[in-house]
């Protein structure tokens, strides 16, 4: 099992943020970061939306950072970490440039770039963008395809509905090869499919743990399946989190849980299939207690778990 660094105020979802992280500014992110690498963390990820409808503030709040750009901070402040989204809205932008964003950060970072791609479920955001929220699935489907083609094509070329181009050079590639870790999040058997096709990872955000099994089992046995799925990734406090950001209670994933609690509940992660998880970030003082608490996670959990 690898950990994930749970950066603080990379959100303030009502259901996980505590009250200290609205203090964290980006010049604490960027300290933590290289704090986290020196503990031993292996990613840090950053969550994504771009507007926030008013009516959806209470329980998702306002504050999100653009994936790419954060994660490419993130790569630049440190040396070792990965760096991964959770998630990037794959619809959203014109794949070129995603494409372009993230081989860029890989070739920067020396290949140190996951990327969790989702289609979105915010329909009031697409409708700000005006992407047609009922064509993501569609969308997603061929901008996966478009992006791998120009990761990996010496002559890049794809032919869609959405997207077409021939007769291009693109470069840099990607450091990491055949392409960057695909990896995408959600719980939908279309997630599910074409996590299959085209991804090596796999983030569930709805489906209970003790189904994780079953999922893992399903995308396996698609017949198109790439025979790629190597991560799945659950952080502990997503059972906190319902559909539409609704506030869940379960004491499996509430934070400050005991150090037997935490090794108990990540060995039983494990063996349903999770290759990466996070620990919830609990009711502290401040930045400067939240290193402590890090320490002590890196210093009492990890050994027992890796």
């Amino acid at each position: 099992m690898k950990l994930a660094f749970a950066m603080p105020h990379m959100l303030e979802l009502k259901a996980t943020m505590q009250p200290w992280e609205l203090a964290v500014t980006g010049a604490d992110q960027t300290a933590l970061a290289k704090w986290a690498e020196k503990l031993g963390f292996e990613m840090i990820a950053v969550p994504e939306h771009h507007v926030i409808p008013k009516r959806h503030v209470d329980l998702s709040g306002p504050f999100y950072f653009n994936a790419y750009t954060a994660m490419s901070h993130f790569a630049g402040a440190t040396e070792r970490v990965r760096v991964n989204s959770c998630i990037a809205i794959l619809p959203a932008q014109h794949p070129i440039v995603t494409a372009k964003a993230l081989a860029t950060m890989d070739w920067l970072s020396s290949g140190r770039v996951t990327i969790t791609f989702a289609v979105g479920w915010l329909e009031d955001e697409f409708a700000l963008l005006g992407i047609p929220f009922h064509e993501r699935g569609a969308m997603a489907e061929e901008y996966i395809q478009a992006i791998l083609a120009l990761w990996t094509q010496e002559n890049p070329e794809f032919e869609g509905k959405y997207v077409s181009f021939r007769d291009v050079a693109f470069e840099p590639k990607p450091v990491q090869k055949p392409h960057i870790p695909v990896w995408f999040g959600g719980d939908a058997n279309a997630v599910l499919k074409r996590t299959a096709r085209y991804a090596q990872g796999w983030w569930p955000f709805l489906t209970k743990p003790e189904t994780i099994p079953d999922k893992i089992d399903f995308i396996r046995s698609q017949p198109d399946y790439n025979g790629q799925l190597a991560d799945v990734f659950y952080g502990i406090s997503t059972a906190r989190v319902g559909e539409g950001h609704k506030v869940q209670d379960d004491p499996s994933a509430r934070p400050g849980q005991t150090k037997q609690e935490l090794i108990d509940r990540l060995s039983h992660l494990a063996q349903l299939g999770v290759t990466w998880s996070s620990v919830p970030i609990p009711p502290l003082s401040g930045v400067g207690a939240y290193r402590d608490y890090t320490q002590w996670i890196a210093e009492e959990i990890m050994p027992v778990i890796s």
